[in-house]
């Protein structure tokens, strides 16, 4: 993929979508560009938060830890960026992620994500969008294990 398509790439996730163009060949050029392939782990769970991933290509899987076991509570694929969770809250990794299939990702290290926030507030704002999203529905699936639990 040139530097092109991944400026095009990113302009069409909602997070960047309002970035100009330069700002966003600037961001693909100073991200790095990472594969990994078929079932391995993009990070672990209580891994300390250094950057967030982008997936140009592929999909993977978001897992945690349960006491019983490793479950799935998403899928992700092209567009999606994850990992932004313990760069923001400064935490370890809430989660891991999986690759499904051959995945192609632009790692942003947390001082270029945090630059990118400062210079473009409506990142921040995207964002938070996002993380809303994701919190309401986990709040459903978790009315919906209980709902299953209490009827059993």
């Amino acid at each position: 993929m040139s530097l092109q398509e991944e400026v095009e790439l990113l302009r069409n996730i909602p997070l960047f979508r309002k970035i100009e163009p330069s700002k966003l060949k600037l961001l693909a050029f100073t991200s790095e560009r990472l594969t990994f392939q078929d079932g391995h782990r993009l990070f672990a769970q209580g891994d300390a938060g250094d950057a967030a991933y982008i997936i140009i290509d592929g999909t993977a899987e978001v897992k945690i830890d349960t006491d019983g076991g490793e479950i799935t509570v998403a899928s992700l694929g092209k567009g999606d960026v994850v990992g932004e969770i313990a760069i923001l809250c400064d935490v370890p990794r809430t989660a891991s992620v999986d690759a499904q299939t051959k995945v192609v990702t632009l790692k942003i290290t947390k001082e270029l994500f945090f630059r990118l926030i400062s210079e473009f507030p409506q990142i921040s704002i995207e964002i938070m969008r996002e993380l809303a999203a994701r919190l309401e529905r986990t709040n459903t699936q978790l009315r919906e294990a209980l709902s299953r639990s209490s009827n059993s």
